[in-house]
């Protein structure tokens, strides 16, 4: 007979995982079923931890052969890959060890393997060695998603890379070019060429960064020309050409002018879909849209009554932390509370040097929605934390509602831009006013001064600037 569970969440990622331990918090019996072997998913094990370490690694490398500016001088500094990649490595299986004792803790049941609908009420189980069947009364879908290639494109994982490859390059290219000016592809890009590569960006629009504030993007780009990368715009991938040592990349620019790239690797950065094969969702009749995402109520409840699904596999922006909000809102929900999700004020940070953070709306939204806004904007090169470490490149732009002055979004390049976000998502979520932030006292000398002169600024009283 088979084991039975009150709820039964399929992926161990940051949405799954948290979505089970909020489930056994509120006295749910819960299994957590993920494919990988080990937890976390596509973010702790191949996406964000590890690109985020070798940001860190990569921007300490670059500034250890930089001190001798400041006046710190300790020779000759030399990059040391393989240790590197094994310092990524340890923090990676740190945090997923950690997640497993989290699960264990809170006795949530894990099983390795890859699960898959037999009924809506019946989740079958494969690993390597056997099948094991287990019953469930609600099912949660959490499988996440992977990366997308271009046409006729298929990845190696040495020559034509996804982030999953660029993560784990065994020496460093002399030329990388990336397809894409998101944020993946440009955080990679940044690691690699801080390490020694020529990286070039080659990109369909106009502009990087798409959905980003222009302003933002525009400066955004300045800055990596700035540091070395260089910026190919409007231009079509028509091909990829594998050679006995790296690619050949064919484009072909918006006036039909065709242009081709020589490389040692290519980083195919152009999106990723839902992670949905396998599942058997055909099989209990699961309603996708014309994405391919999981069709879903505003209670992550899908066309059927006892399956749910959050994160990647479903509508919204494709982030670790949006997910884990949704892990926790379906689990209250479930329980009979009141779960809930407010997606205006879901931050957005691309961490590169310098970090660049967004929430809520853009200028160019809120144009299209004829809503009518004021500015306060507020230079990092007047904040004087940053301007004595060295590290004044961006600013922070605030939008406010022209009448009631509430916050309708932020827009950051700079400094801990990432952690900065964070003030302006509370002021948000409690419809705080730009004068709420601006007449909050903050510390001497920080970071954060410049979110508050940019407050003040809204109404053109800025004391720095």
């Amino acid at each position: 007979m088979s084991e039975k569970f009150q709820a039964v969440v399929i992926g161990g990622g940051p949405g799954g995982y948290v979505c089970a331990i909020r489930l056994a918090q509120l006295g749910i019996k819960t299994a957590c079923i993920e494919s990988r072997g080990t937890l976390g998913g596509t973010c702790l094990n191949i996406g964000c931890i590890p690109s985020k370490s070798l940001l860190n690694l990569s921007e300490e490398f670059h500034k250890a052969k930089n001190l001798s500016s400041k006046g710190i001088e300790i020779g000759e500094v030399k990059l040391n890959l393989s240790k590197m990649m094994k310092s990524k490595d340890k923090a990676v299986t740190i945090l997923t060890k950690g997640v497993e004792f989290l699960l264990k803790k809170n006795k949530v049941t894990y099983f390795k393997g890859t699960g898959s609908f037999k009924t809506k009420n019946e989740i079958l189980i494969k690993d390597e060695k056997k099948e094991t069947l287990i019953e469930a009364d609600k099912v949660i879908v959490a499988t996440g998603s992977v990366p997308v290639s271009l046409p006729n494109i298929e990845f190696d994982e040495e020559v034509i890379v996804s982030s999953t490859g660029a993560l784990k390059l065994e020496k460093v290219p002399n030329k990388m070019v990336v397809v894409g000016g998101g944020y993946i592809g440009l955080e990679m890009g940044s690691v690699w060429s801080r390490l020694g590569a020529e990286v070039h960006v080659i990109e369909f629009l106009d502009h990087i960064t798409p959905g980003m504030d222009k302003e933002v993007s525009s400066e955004f780009m300045k800055i990596l020309k700035k540091q070395g990368i260089n910026f190919h715009m409007e231009h079509k991938v028509e091909k990829i050409e594998k050679k006995k040592l790296g690619a050949t990349i064919l484009t072909k620019d918006k006036n039909g002018n065709k242009k081709n790239f020589e490389c040692d690797v290519v980083l195919i950065s152009v999106g990723r879909k839902p992670n949905t094969d396998g599942l058997n969702l055909e099989k209990i009749n699961i309603e996708l849209d014309d994405k391919k995402r999981i069709k879903t109520d505003k209670s992550f409840k899908t066309n059927l009554d006892n399956v749910y699904a959050i994160g990647d596999v479903i509508s919204g922006p494709m982030l670790a932390h949006k997910a884990e909000d949704e892990g926790i809102a379906v689990a209250e929900n479930i329980a009979g509370q009141h779960g809930h999700v407010n997606y205006d004020t879901i931050p957005g940070v691309v961490y590169t040097k310098p970090e660049v953070a967004s929430i809520g709306k853009t200028e160019e939204q809120l144009k299209e929605k004829n809503i009518k806004y004021k500015i306060g904007k507020f230079s990092f090169m007047a904040n004087s934390r940053a301007k004595a470490i060295d590290d004044a490149e961006g600013f922070v732009k605030i939008l406010a509602d022209e009448k009631t002055d509430k916050v309708l979004g932020a827009h950051l390049i700079g400094p801990h831009a990432g952690e900065l976000i964070a003030e302006i998502g509370i002021a948000m979520e409690f419809g705080a006013s730009s004068e709420d932030i601006a007449r909050t006292c903050h510390a001497h000398p920080t970071f954060s001064e410049a979110v508050k002169e940019a407050a003040l600024s809204v109404e053109k009283r800025a004391i720095h600037s």
